[in-house]
C-alpha cells in the first residue's frame, strides 16, 4: 500500500504505482479541511482511496464520482498523539510558573515553525491582553516581540516541542487559518481568532468558513482589527468554548484501522486476496509506525 499525505502529485504517483505495481492500493490522506479543485488533493477518474476529515471533503469526493467504498470519513485532521493527551490539571499554577497572571484571560499566538511579522502587529494592538507568543525558530522575531511595550504580562517562546502544554495555559488562539493550527487549537479546547483575506493561501480559504459554520471563533479581515475581535470573543468565551467542546477529533485513532482494512481487502500482486479483516503483524506494525498509533 502507498499512502500519500501531500497534494499536487497524487495523479503522477497513482499512475506510476498502477503501472509498476498493479493492484497495490493507493490512499490519499487529506491534511486540509477541503480540496481546492482542480487537481489539488483529488483527481477525477482514479481508483484510489480518499481519507477525508470534514463533511465538505467527503461531498467533494462524491461530486468527483468516487465510489462510497473508496471514501473514508474521519472526525478531523490527523494530529500528533500528544495533542490527545489529558489537559494540564492546574493551568493557573503553570501560568504563575511562567510569569503570567493566573487570573487574566490569555491568548496564544502562533504562526508555524518560524512565526510571522503579523505577530508584531498583534502584540502592538493588544497591549492590555496577556499573550503567549510562539516564534519557533525565528529568534529575530522573538527579540522584537520582547521589545514591544505592553501593560499585560507576556511570554515569548522560541522553538518548543511542548505546544499542547502551552495551549493549555491559554483561553483562546490567534493565528493563521491553517488546518493544522486550527485543529490543534480546537483539540486543546481553544476558541480561535484567524484572519482571512486576499493573501490567504487558496487551499485554506474554506477554513474561515469552517470556523464560522461551527461557531468556534471569529474570522477577521486582518490583524489590525484583532483588538476588536478579542473584545467580542472574551465576553462570549463560554459560548465559544461550549461549541469547541462538541468537536471530538479522533482521526489519529481512526486512520490506522482504515488503512488496515484497505490493505486487508486488497489483492496484493502474486499473493491472491487477503482475508477480509486480516492484517499481517508486519503490515500492522508499519501502519502503526507511520501514524504514531497504538491500539
Amino acid at each position: 500500500m502507498v499512502v500519500s499525505l501531500i497534494p499536487n502529485f497524487n495523479r503522477a504517483l497513482f499512475d506510476s504505482l498502477a503501472v509498476t505495481l498493479p493492484g497495490v492500493p493507493y490512499v490519499t490522506v487529506m491534511t486540509d479541511l477541503a480540496d481546492w479543485p482542480p487537481n489539488f488533493w483529488m483527481e477525477r477518474g482514479q481508483d484510489q482511496h480518499l481519507v477525508c476529515g470534514t463533511p465538505r471533503a467527503v461531498a467533494q469526493a462524491r461530486a468527483l464520482g468516487y465510489a462510497e467504498r473508496r471514501i473514508h470519513a474521519t472526525s478531523g485532521m490527523i494530529l500528533r498523539p500528544d495533542f490527545h493527551k489529558p489537559r494540564i490539571a492546574e493551568p493557573r499554577v503553570e501560568r504563575c510558573r511562567h510569569g503570567l497572571d493566573p487570573q487574566q484571560p490569555t491568548g496564544i499566538v502562533m504562526f508555524g515553525g518560524h512565526g510571522s511579522k503579523a505577530m508584531l502587529t498583534i502584540a502592538e494592538r493588544l497591549p492590555d491582553t496577556q499573550l503567549i507568543l510562539v516564534c519557533g525558530h525565528n529568534e529575530t522575531l522573538a527579540r522584537k516581540l520582547r521589545a514591544v511595550p505592553a501593560f499585560a504580562a507576556r511570554l515569548v517562546l522560541g522553538f518548543t516541542d511542548r505546544i499542547p502544554d502551552f495551549m493549555d495555559l491559554a483561553d483562546f488562539f490567534i493565528g493563521k487559518p491553517g488546518p493544522g493550527s486550527l485543529s490543534e487549537a480546537i483539540q486543546r479546547g481553544l476558541p480561535v481568532i484567524v484572519a482571512q483575506n486576499a493573501w490567504t493561501m487558496p487551499q485554506e480559504r474554506y477554513n474561515g468558513q469552517w470556523v464560522r459554520e461551527n461557531g468556534v471563533g471569529l474570522v477577521i479581515d486582518g490583524f489590525r482589527s484583532v483588538a476588536g475581535a478579542v473584545g467580542v470573543l472574551l465576553p462570549r468565551i463560554d459560548e465559544f468554548r461550549a461549541r469547541v467542546a462538541r468537536i471530538e477529533n479522533r482521526a489519529v485513532h481512526e486512520i490506522p484501522p482504515i488503512l488496515a482494512r484497505i490493505l486487508a481487502e486488497s489483492e496484493l500482486p502474486g499473493h491472491g486476496a487477503a482475508r477480509p479483516g486480516c492484517i499481517t503483524g508486519q503490515a500492522a506494525a508499519r501502519v502503526a509506525t507511520m501514524t504514531g498509533w497504538r491500539s
